[in-house]
């Protein structure tokens, strides 16, 4: 987050410079905390509207864009990011896609990263 920039702001500049795609926020699914490192992350339901085929990070560092059904973004989180998998597991219970199948968007650069 960029100082003085609310959290709700920041997910949408992010998600697009870093996933490549553009929508309407929904509500927060919840808050990551990290005391060791000071640090906070926000999650969001975010309604994608727009899908770049070329967007910042990209360009600058290669990175791609995969999606995920929300059953196979838990198994992957379940080994690296347990707290963050549980965000997806309320995500699951009530948060359907309009065609019924729940998609999550993460990213990823030469090695795993994690769902923002």
């Amino acid at each position: 987050m960029e100082p003085e920039e609310e959290p709700s702001v920041a997910a949408v500049r992010e998600v697009c410079e870093e996933a490549g795609v553009k929508g309407t926020l929904g509500r927060l699914v919840g808050i990551f905390e990290n005391q060791e490192r000071k640090h906070r992350t926000y999650v969001y339901v975010l309604i994608v509207t727009e899908v770049l085929e070329d967007w910042e990070d990209s360009v600058n560092i290669g990175r791609k864009r995969e999606w995920f059904k929300i059953e196979d973004a838990i198994k992957v989180l379940q080994c690296h990011k347990p707290v963050q998998a549980s965000y997806f597991e309320t995500l699951r219970q009530g948060y359907p896609a309009n065609n019924g199948t729940p998609v999550v968007p993460t990213t990823y650069s030469s090695s795993v990263s994690g769902i923002r």
